[in-house]
């Protein structure tokens, strides 16, 4: 009975996964136990389709080691033709009674964080995605050394067809 349930719950699995019709990229890197404030995670985009339009988006795999209630990113993307587009961006990753938010039934939780819509990916050749943490504590300015609480980064790509 356990083998049969057991093969269901992966056949389920599997089919949620294979369903998302309309990831066109999705990757996740490790940060390591902590994230320290100068390392990047840089993600190489694929070619797309110059003609369609995506909706872009990072994705933050977390535990309850987090401290803060929101998190500051810096999200530069690198075009083919080296010109870079920087952001920086704000998410809320916690309730006010600290309860981390996101997907998941354990302490790690998945938040798929909005970044861009109606993107277009014109140039041909290599884009790069580049993310770095900019947390600081309040009053201080200095950012945090070492962010704990936050094991990967992930960045996600949809088409909108």
């Amino acid at each position: 009975m356990k083998i049969k349930n057991s093969l269901l719950l992966l056949l389920l699995a599997i089919l949620i996964v294979s369903c998302d019709k309309k990831r066109v990229f999705d990757e996740y890197k490790s940060v390591g136990n902590s994230w320290h404030k100068d390392s990047t995670v840089t993600f190489n985009l694929p070619q797309f389709d110059a003609f369609k339009k995506y909706n872009l988006y990072v994705n933050v795999r977390g535990n309850n080691d987090y401290p803060f209630n929101n998190l500051f990113l810096i999200v530069a993307m690198e075009q083919p033709n080296k010109k870079t587009v920087v952001d920086t961006l704000e998410y809320q990753m916690a309730d006010p009674d600290g309860t981390l938010l996101g997907e998941g039934f354990s302490d790690v939780k998945e938040s798929k964080l909005f970044y861009k819509d109606k993107e277009e990916f014109k140039l041909k050749g290599t884009y790069k995605i580049h993310i770095k943490q900019a947390v600081r504590q309040t009053g201080k300015v200095t950012g945090v050394e070492n962010l704990k609480g936050i094991t990967e980064i992930g960045f996600r790509v949809e088409s909108l067809d």
